[in-house]
C-alpha cells in the first residue's frame, strides 16, 4: 500500500493545470448507458474512481478505451447485462448512478446499493424516490435494488426534492432524459457539474433546461445519439491547490480554471490574506505574510463547498487567531481533525462545528487519511509542517486527485510516492 511523504517548509511556486471534475466525469461516463452511439469524453481526469466505474461499464456492456491526452471512448452498442454486483458498486458510490440510465433504456435493473467513503449515511432514498415518480417499481432486497419500469418505459413527472441533493439531481436528470413527457424536478442542486451534465446531454439530443437553477426541466426523447465533450474543470482540485500555495507560501499560477466556481473561496482567502488574482481562464494565488483566522461554513452551491472544509480547516491550523468552521452538508465529516492535532493543529469539535486556534507550529508525524477529501489537508499541512510528514492510506487521495505528487512537485514541493514495503 502506498503512501505519501512529504518534507515541509518549502514553497511553492509554479504553474498547476487543473484536470476535469471528477463529480462531472463520473455521471457523464454513467450516461454513455442512455445511447447506443459513441460518447467521447476529453479532459478526462485519470483516477481511481474513473477506473472503477470504467470496470463496472464494461461489465454491462459498455465499450471502454482509454486514449492519449485525456480522452475516454465509451460505447453501449448493447447492453449485455442490467446487474451490477456488490463487488464492482461498493468502492464508489457514484457507481450507483448506472440505475437510472438502465432503467430509462432497458426498463429494468438490479444495482447493489452503493459504498464510498463513509462520511455520513448519505442515504440514496432520494434517489429511489425520483425513480418512483418517474414511474419506476422499486423493491430492496437483499443489499440490492432491484427496479423495474412500467410498460411503455419511465414516465414524466413533477419532483420536488425535499432537501438539495448533488446526486440525486444528477440522477434524475439523467433518467427523466429519456422518460415520456415532461419532467419538472424542484429545488435542485446548482453546482456547476449539473451544467456540464446537462450540456452533455443535451450535446446527445437531450431537451433540458435550467441546470444550475433551482429548476430544471426536461423533455423526454425517444433516444439520444452520440457526442463529444470536454468535462469542466475540477473546481475542488482547484481549491485544493489554492489553500496548498496559501498554507506554504509563496506563488502559484493555477490554469485551467473556470474562477466563478470557487468565488466563495476567493472571498474567504482573501479574508485570510492571500492574494488572489483572477486570470482569463485561471487564477494566482500568492501568500507573503501572516494568514488571519476567518469562520466559515458549508453550503451548497455558490456556498463554500464542503468537499474543500478539511483543506480549508487544515490551513486555519496556521493562521493567527481564532477560526469556527461549521459543517451543514454531511455529518461525521470532522475525522480529519485528529489527525491534524497528530501534526500539532489545535482543533476542539463540538458536534457540527470544530474550533481551530492558530497559529500552530506543525511538526511532521505519521497520519492516516480517512476519506478522500481529508487526505489532501493532510498533505496541505504537511507542506506547511516541521520535518517529515507520512501520510498513509492514500487510496483515497488517488480517488479524486491525479498525479498530486508530480503537480506538487513540479511547484517545488519536496513530496514523493512510496510503498510501505519499500521506496517507490
Amino acid at each position: 500500500m502506498d503512501t505519501i511523504i512529504i518534507r515541509g517548509g518549502q514553497r511553492l511556486s509554479g504553474e498547476i493545470r487543473i484536470s476535469g471534475a471528477k463529480n462531472s466525469a463520473l455521471k457523464l461516463m454513467a450516461a454513455a448507458l442512455l445511447t447506443d452511439q459513441p460518447l467521447k469524453l476529453s479532459r478526462m481526469p485519470r483516477l481511481a474512481d474513473t477506473r472503477f466505474l470504467g470496470h463496472l461499464l464494461t461489465w454491462l456492456g459498455v465499450k471502454v478505451e482509454e486514449r492519449a491526452d485525456a480522452r475516454l471512448f465509451l460505447q453501449a452498442a448493447r447492453i449485455k447485462d442490467t446487474f451490477a454486483p456488490y463487488d464492482l458498486v461498493r468502492k464508489m458510490r457514484a457507481s450507483f448512478n448506472v440505475l437510472g440510465p438502465l432503467l430509462a433504456r432497458e426498463g429494468h435493473a438490479r444495482v447493489s446499493l452503493p459504498g464510498g467513503c463513509a462520511i455520513g449515511s448519505r442515504p440514496v432514498n432520494l434517489h429511489l424516490s425520483a425513480m418512483e415518480a418517474l414511474g419506476a417499481a422499486i423493491e430492496l432486497s437483499e443489499g440490492y435494488v432491484n427496479a423495474r419500469a412500467p410498460q411503455g418505459g419511465l414516465r414524466g413527472a413533477r419532483i420536488v426534492f425535499p432537501m438539495v441533493s448533488v446526486g440525486a439531481t444528477e440522477h434524475a436528470m439523467l433518467a427523466a432524459s429519456l422518460a415520456r413527457g415532461e419532467t419538472v424536478l424542484e429545488n435542485c442542486a446548482r453546482e456547476p457539474e449539473m451544467t456540464d451534465i446537462a450540456e452533455c446531454l443535451n450535446a446527445m439530443g437531450a431537451r433540458v433546461e435550467g441546470a444550475g437553477t433551482a429548476t430544471i426541466r426536461i423533455q423526454g426523447v425517444d433516444t439520444l445519439h452520440g457526442a463529444e465533450w470536454t468535462v469542466t474543470p475540477d473546481r475542488i482540485e482547484t481549491g485544493a491547490y489554492a489553500m496548498a500555495a496559501a498554507a506554504a507560501g509563496g506563488e502559484v499560477r493555477l490554469k485551467n480554471v473556470i474562477t466563478d466556481h470557487n468565488s466563495a473561496l476567493w472571498d474567504l482567502l482573501r479574508k485570510a490574506g492571500v492574494e488572489i488574482t483572477l486570470e482569463p481562464g485561471g487564477v494566482l494565488v500568492r501568500r507573503t505574510g501572516v494568514l488571519q483566522a476567518v469562520d466559515m461554513q458549508t453550503a451548497p452551491f455558490p456556498g463554500f463547498p464542503s468537499d474543500l472544509q478539511a483543506q480549508f480547516m487544515a490551513l486555519m491550523s496556521l493562521a493567527d487567531g481564532v477560526s469556527v468552521i461549521r459543517e451543514t452538508i454531511f455529518e461525521n465529516r470532522f475525522m480529519h481533525a485528529p489527525e491534524l492535532s497528530r501534526l500539532g493543529a489545535r482543533i476542539d469539535v463540538r458536534g457540527n462545528e470544530a474550533v481551530v486556534r492558530g497559529p500552530c507550529a506543525l511538526k511532521g508525524a505519521q497520519v492516516m487519511a480517512t476519506d478522500l477529501r481529508a487526505s489532501v489537508s493532510l498533505v496541505i499541512a504537511g507542506l506547511a509542517a516541521e520535518g517529515e510528514t507520512v501520510v498513509s492510506r492514500v487510496y483515497h487521495l488517488d480517488r479524486g486527485f491525479e498525479r498530486l505528487e508530480d503537480k506538487l512537485s513540479a511547484c517545488g514541493a519536496d513530496v514523493r510516492r512510496a510503498s510501505e514495503t519499500g521506496e517507490g
